[in-house]
């Protein structure tokens, strides 16, 4: 302290003064000592600050430095231990960063900067001071943040973007390879373990995975996942009626905290941690769903359904077009009238059943039909009599054949159907059953019954000395012998065996 007595010169506590000097600065001035073999180490002097900051007794620290270094955070303890080292070997300026646990219990960053002195014994001393850092901290934390969330946004908009353009340019029947690649490229960028598309039957019944990709490691479940009721998933059901009535995002963040059911054992079994589920609309209505999987604990980002529902838009787009695809596709190989298919859908089959003739000795027989006098009916009842026969007759067509069989208008009152491997005596009994239904069937339009039968002509590729590469000559040889089922009365059939009466 500073004492006057008359007119002597005041008598100053230099050391007084030094520590109310270091009492006004914000950092804590230290005097560090370490000892030449680096086995003790005390502060000749600490600032008063560290009592109220670290809850440390300056006169302790006098004695020892353990006190102060064992608030070091363990993560930053070596790191510390070398500076100290480093800067005592070169006498260059001790410069460190590292957490500290304050008086109040939690960490807080600080820096150390302190000039290296030799002493005479090889011990070392340091002046310097020990200065919180942790505003600067926050504000370098909470900048690498916001840079790596702009990255991150900046990063999702490309990859958005990009997908956007590959679907647009994928090719007429692409849109399920650009579907497995979305999936692809948005379960590798947020990390996830699957990725998955599903559609939901009409009555949300049945769900039934149509795309998956899993990474490396990751069991793939599309094939259990076919055509799975979903009769007994009330939770599941519920989560669905929200997805239809307020387009929710469906968001499982722990599989332990979901109340036990049925769809928590089947989550279960297939390893699920967490997971997600956005609706998927095509048409405005919610036709499957679209959804992430992880199989570890996890956090997600608070904005992850956002991003997911914009990824279900680029889906809801994608699937809109393959129904339009589809659609239109469905119109150019479709007889408008009678919706079998046509010529162009036909002649295509054909040729890969002459494929699989000549490379697995497939059987394949083809059967012309043509209505008979059918110029007649159009005369009586008009054309659109006419064509409600046509229906009727397309529609015996198919319930007496079998789906492998491919069915067709072949133009004006002329139908083939495509058998393949099946023997010649079922093919003859089944276009058999066929001209018997015909004559059998009620024809009725606008209260007028309508007698109708119809002529049919059989060949198989058997038949022909060599399998032929176009389907020309078996639909000739199919052609003549209906010429001959016409010329022997009609109402029967012509094969290799001859004429046929029902």
């Amino acid at each position: 302290m500073i004492k006057q007595s008359g007119e002597m010169e005041p008598f100053v506590d230099s050391d007084y003064l030094f520590r109310k000097l270091a009492s006004g600065i914000p950092g804590i001035l230290i005097t560090y000592w370490l000892s030449a073999d680096g086995k003790s180490h005390r502060f000749l002097f600490v600032g008063d600050q560290i009592q109220d900051i670290l809850g440390l007794d300056p006169s302790e620290l006098r004695a020892s430095a353990d006190a102060v270094f064992s608030t070091i955070h363990p993560d930053d303890s070596d790191s510390v231990y070398a500076s100290i080292a480093e800067s005592a070997a070169a006498l260059t300026p001790w410069l460190c960063q590292a957490r500290l646990q304050t008086k109040a219990g939690f960490y807080e960053w600080f820096e150390a900067h302190s000039k290296p002195e030799r002493q005479a014994d090889g011990s070392t001393v340091w002046y310097g001071q020990i200065h919180s850092i942790q505003h600067y901290k926050g504000l370098e934390s909470t900048l690498r943040e916001n840079e790596a969330e702009a990255a991150f946004q900046a990063d999702f908009q490309k990859l958005i973007a990009k997908q956007s353009t590959a679907f647009i340019t994928l090719g007429f029947g692409g849109i399920d390879e650009g579907i497995s690649e979305l999936l692809k490229v948005i379960g590798t960028f947020f990390r996830a373990d699957r990725a998955y598309l599903y559609a939901f039957s009409p009555d949300y019944r049945f769900m039934n995975n149509t795309h998956e990709w899993c990474s490396p490691g990751v069991p793939a479940l599309i094939n259990d996942q076919r055509n799975v009721s979903i009769d007994a998933f009330d939770w599941w059901h519920e989560k669905i009626s929200e997805m239809l009535s307020d387009n929710r995002v469906v968001f499982v963040e722990d599989l332990t905290q979901m109340k036990p059911g049925p769809e928590r054992d089947m989550l279960a079994q297939q390893g699920v941690c967490s997971m997600f589920c956005v609706p998927v609309r095509v048409n405005g209505m919610v036709s499957g769903f679209f959804g992430l999987d992880s199989i570890r604990q996890r956090s997600w980002r608070t904005d992850q359904a956002d991003l997911l529902i914009i990824v279900s838009g680029l889906l809801s787009g994608a699937l809109e077009r393959q129904r339009l695809e589809s659609k239109l596709l469905s119109q150019s190989i479709s007889d408008p009238l009678t919706t079998l298919h046509n010529r162009r859908y036909l002649m295509p089959r054909l040729n890969e059943m002459l494929s699989r003739s000549s490379r697995y000795g497939e059987r394949f027989t083809l059967a012309m039909f043509d209505l008979d006098r059918f110029k007649r009916i159009n005369d009586s009842i008009g054309h659109l009599g006419g064509d409600f026969c046509l229906r009727e007759f397309a529609g015996i067509l198919q319930e007496q054949t079998r789906d492998a069989d491919v069915v067709a208008r072949f133009g004006g009152e002329e139908f083939v159907v495509a058998f393949s491997d099946m023997s010649q005596a079922d093919v003859r009994s089944t276009v058999s059953r066929i001209i018997r239904s015909v004559r059998e069937h009620a024809f009725t339009f606008e209260g007028h019954t309508v007698p109708l039968t119809v002529s049919a002509g059989v060949a198989a590729v058997s038949e022909l000395d060599s399998i032929p590469v176009a389907p020309d000559p078996v639909i000739r040889l199919a052609d003549q012998r209906l010429y001959r089922a016409k010329k022997a009365g009609r109402d029967c059939l012509v094969d290799a065996s001859g004429v046929s009466r029902v």
